[in-house]
């Protein structure tokens, strides 16, 4: 199961995100609050496109930001993009239009903070990352104006950024988790 999710899961988001997109005027009708917080997954679903095709970001940060050694796995990868993007995306829509799009802001948040994330290791690389055109031309821009125009308290906003970090804090984790492997087994 393993192995054909891995060589199909990117084609299913180039799918799914024109699926979404056809869905979204009947989505509309919640509001503009929840159509916003309900784009983000067919936008997270083509900058998946661009970073994971030819399992090209894997690669690229194995190679380039850890040396070689393979730090993020291919369990990795889709435990982070499918329960973790796409299953909080779900949750988060779910969330907005039961209890108020500012609940749902993770989505929003998740989108600015990878952005953010993928101009950083390109600042710190000084070279393109795969996935850094959507995150720069996509995600930064949506994140931040699904921010800006999604009613939310305070408490909503500090959460949903709480998420955000939270999600990319246990990515880091898990990724020197198997860094000390690697290195541990090299000795």
């Amino acid at each position: 199961m393993k192995a054909w999710l891995s060589r199909n899961w990117v084609a299913g988001a180039g799918f799914m995100a024109f699926a979404l997109l056809l869905a979204a005027p009947l989505v509309s009708g919640a509001g503009r609050s929840v159509l916003l917080i309900f784009l983000a997954s067919p936008i997270y679903m083509l900058h998946q496109i661009e970073e994971h095709t030819g399992d090209r970001f894997r690669t690229y940060v194995n190679r380039v930001v850890f040396g070689g050694v393979e730090a993020l796995t291919v369990s990795d990868v889709l435990l982070i993009n499918l329960p973790g993007v796409w299953g909080i995306n779900l949750v988060a829509v779910y969330v907005a239009w039961l209890a108020g799009a500012g609940w749902g802001l993770a989505a929003a948040y998740l989108i600015l903070v990878n952005g953010i994330a993928h101009l950083g290791m390109a600042a710190r690389f000084r070279s393109y990352n795969p996935g850094l055109g959507t995150g720069a031309l996509l995600f930064i821009p949506f994140g931040a104006i699904a921010a800006a125009l999604v009613p939310a308290t305070a408490a909503q906003h500090a959460l949903a950024f709480a998420i955000a970090v939270a999600v990319h804090a246990a990515i880091i984790v898990r990724v020197r988790f198997h860094l000390a492997q690697a290195r541990a087994h090299a000795r």
